[in-house]
């Protein structure tokens, strides 16, 4: 039963960009051979919605300050037809820019049937950022596909066990991140990334026009290495001694610095935005399989003068990376977000980051669901907020990465987003086929 709570600092943040600007919530897409049947779905959302405690939770306001509470309406499933399998990136789009209804529920659904492909369907998911993460995002639809696979087979339980709520994540934090001790280090934190940022002026890509938050809308460029492909890149690194998510945040610095200083006489420095997931480093560790927004970021600095090679760049953002991870910044940029979202709505024509990558690396859920049978997943978070942020969600499975690139439109066009990630792929390639 959900224990109605106020949403933490971070969640809030996620509220007031759902509202502003339909924007941080997290879309993910399955792609799916054999037929899913709408009778089928809806029956496994029920049972989903039974099993999580914040699916059954909807947002109010209340005393300034935003609450889940219980009562929440049944998942909504929407059941829409293509003609073409290419227009499953329509749907995304038009989802990635629709508000979560808060006040109703927290998460919505859609199928996509083919017309002209009867054996392939999509699933589509759309979650508020405040009760989930992209790990849990991924389970979450693996859980949806066993139960399908369980009712087709009819294995499915009259009564589902629901999982115990988990506390709000501040509860989760060690004690040195809480109360007044808490509060000094998360002051400091943000007087050292102000400085960070005045002392480095990190170029990021230009607003091609600038119009209000609330009329911003979030675009995706579809982006896949082929198994082949994802096989040398993780050999590379392995070689190399650097992480896959070194080496893709080195590629999209390269080809942003092409974009912000081709002829390298401005300012160097660049900024890169690391995703990092928090699950494993609490005590105790909280699984997939539990809804909860518990991850966070490491804003790291890095100068392409010094860095004028893949693999130097690679190598610092890796190394800059680790520090983070290693000490209290992974946890300082999820509890100073409410704080620092402020003064990015007063001043939403102006970017800090130059670049940002979530990336989740090897999926590990099952593909076969008795006459299902999952081909490809990957997610993508809505940015339309963040004017002038290019990032990307990247995601392996089954032997192959897939690359959703997001974008803040109109600041960046679809036309300079694709430019950009076509240059990335095309920075990959080459280092996996380089000798050097």
């Amino acid at each position: 039963m959900l224990e109605n709570r106020e949403l933490a600092a971070h969640e809030q943040a996620m509220e007031i960009l759902n509202n502003l600007a339909a924007s941080f919530h997290i879309v993910t897409i399955s792609r799916i051979k054999g037929i899913l049947k709408e009778e089928f779905l809806r029956q496994a959302l029920d049972m989903t919605q039974s099993r999580h405690p914040l699916l059954n939770a909807r947002i109010i306001a209340k005393s300034y300050c935003f609450w889940f509470v219980a009562g929440a309406d049944k998942i909504p499933l929407s059941v829409v037809k293509k003609q073409q399998k290419q227009q499953w990136q329509e749907v995304v789009i038009k989802e990635l820019n629709q508000k979560i209804n808060s006040d109703q529920n927290l998460l919505r659904v859609t199928l996509i049937d083919f017309e002209k492909e009867k054996n392939i369907c999509y699933l589509i998911t759309s979650i508020h950022h405040a009760i989930a993460d992209a790990s849990s995002c991924i389970q979450l639809h693996s859980e949806i596909l066993s139960n399908c696979q369980n009712i087709s087979e009819g294995k499915a339980q009259i009564s589902v066990k629901q999982l115990p709520q988990i506390p709000s994540f501040h509860k989760l934090i060690p004690k040195s991140f809480q109360g007044l001790t808490g509060e000094i280090g998360n002051l400091l934190y943000i007087l050292r990334l102000k400085s960070q940022l005045i002392r480095y002026k990190p170029a990021t890509l230009e607003f091609e026009k600038s119009i209000p938050i609330e009329s911003r809308s979030c675009g995706m460029v579809h982006r896949k290495l082929d198994s082949e492909l994802t096989v040398r890149l993780v050999n590379i690194c392995r070689e190399k001694k650097i992480t896959v998510q070194a080496a893709l945040g080195s590629a999209m610095l390269f080809s942003v610095a092409k974009k912000t200083n081709p002829s390298q006489e401005k300012n160097n420095y660049l900024s890169f935005r690391s995703s990092v997931n928090l699950r494993s480093r609490l005590q105790p560790q909280i699984s997939n399989e539990h809804l909860a927004s518990i991850a966070s970021a490491v804003l790291s600095f890095h100068n392409l003068r010094d860095n004028s090679n893949f693999w130097d760049l690679a190598r610092d953002i890796k190394h800059k990376l680790d520090i983070g991870v290693a000490s209290d910044d992974k946890f300082r940029l999820i509890l100073i977000f409410k704080k620092i979202l402020k003064p990015l709505l007063k001043s939403p024509y102006k970017s800090s980051t130059s670049a940002g990558l979530t990336n989740i690396g090897r999926v590990n859920i099952p593909h076969n669901y008795n006459q299902l049978e999952l081909e490809e997943i990957s997610f993508i978070p809505s940015v339309a907020a963040f004017g002038g942020f290019f990032g990307a969600a990247a995601s392996t499975f089954r032997g192959e990465m897939v690359l959703n690139f997001m974008f803040s439109q109109p600041s960046i066009s679809t036309e300079t987003a694709e430019t950009l990630s076509s240059d990335i792929i095309t920075i990959i390639t080459n280092i996996c086929n380089s000798k050097n």
